[in-house]
């Protein structure tokens, strides 16, 4: 048999010593046992692991033409710092973030110009209706945030968006359990035990988004997520008439975190579906690699909607693209402490005659 080096208990961390009545490699917190050679299988596999090697290329994105400039005016609120860019015929009166009034500052200068634009799909018109829809058969909703509710503002606005291209390869060690159940007269006693499933490969993402404004938030736009790329086009001035657009201010660079968690999360959740067959599945160990890294630079449509209630200011988020509509709404907490307490009062009685037919 191959030497044994000191090793550490894969489930829990624990030492672990040879167990001279069950023959075995035993963990002295979690008492779980090993065969020697199952420890040294699981010490060659971890040595096949390297560091996730996480990298992007950048595509060269062209600069906006002097007369493209001439054609863009550039607005800033002073409230929040939001800035947003419009065409010489649409204007701006106030910031589509906060709602506060924004001021020209001026043509624009020194951004990289969009490589892809998804126009919109949906008007105004359809995102008044999709807030309509949004409000209706919310039973925990208050009734009178419907009637004194009002939209203070519609913008169609183009978010920015970093998408990243990235071919993934590697290999992911997932710990997998299964119980059973072993029954005694007095007590059931459940023994878990522990399995190093490994999983590797490859895995292909393209145009995986992020967004590129920090005045946006990124769980509303993720949230209206997907957007359909196979629609995208060049990028023409001509598509921002009537709406506005959002000037970037997180840059690709600092985007890409994001983006390798976004990618990360996938490739992991593509591995973790071919483990099968037992009671639960966590992932232990990555080591990815990236290659054909690029990133791409696109404007997607979004209507934002700013209403107040009661002095306070909701956001909603419609998908100028498929009209998925998303937002947060208030709670009406006597209907909320009505229905936990017809829950509770429900749930006791069941569990009474449950108790009841077992003679307990």
């Amino acid at each position: 048999m191959s030497e044994l080096k000191e090793y550490k208990c894969p489930c829990c961390g624990g030492g672990i010593e040879w167990n001279a009545t069950a023959q075995k490699m035993k963990c002295s917190y979690c008492d779980t046992e090993f065969e020697p050679e199952t420890l040294l299988q699981y010490d060659k596999d971890l040595s096949k692991l390297e560091d996730d090697d996480l990298t992007f290329e950048n595509e060269a994105n062209a600069g906006w033409s002097e007369e493209e400039q001439n054609k863009m005016n550039l607005y800033v609120c002073n409230s929040c710092g939001g800035e947003v860019i419009a065409d010489n015929t649409t204007s701006a009166s106030s910031c589509p973030y906060c709602g506060n009034p924004v001021i020209m500052k001026g043509n624009l200068s020194g951004d990289l110009k969009p490589d892809y634009v998804i126009p919109f799909k949906y008007d105004k018109k359809a995102a008044k209706a999709g807030y309509q829809k949004h409000l209706s058969g919310k039973f925990l909703l208050p009734k009178v945030f419907k009637d004194e509710n009002h939209i203070d503002e519609i913008k169609g606005v183009y978010i920015p968006f970093w998408l990243f291209d990235s071919d993934v390869s590697g290999n992911v060690i997932f710990d997998a359990t299964k119980e059973i159940v072993h029954h005694r007269e007095e007590e059931d006693i459940i023994e878990t035990k522990h399995y190093n499933v490994i999983r590797g490969g490859s895995v292909s993402f393209d145009n995986v988004p992020v967004d590129g404004s920090t005045k946006m938030d990124d769980a509303l736009m993720e949230s209206i997520e997907p957007f359909d790329f196979k629609e995208a086009v060049p990028f023409q001035t001509a598509f921002l008439s009537g709406f506005l657009a959002d000037r970037y201010d997180v840059d690709s660079e600092n985007s890409k975190k994001r983006a390798r968690e976004r990618i990360i999360e996938s490739t992991i959740s593509e591995f973790k579906d071919t483990v099968t067959g037992f009671d639960s599945v966590t992932t232990k160990d990555t080591s990815l690699k990236f290659s054909k890294g690029n990133v791409k630079y696109a404007l997607y449509p979004a209507w934002i909607l700013n209403t107040t209630w009661q002095g306070k200011k909701f956001t909603f988020a419609m998908n100028g693209q498929t009209g998925k509509f998303v937002g947060d709404l208030p709670t009406d907490k006597y209907k909320f402490g009505g229905l936990f307490g017809v829950t509770f009062v429900a749930t006791t009685i069941i569990m009474y005659i449950l108790l009841k037919l077992m003679g307990m």
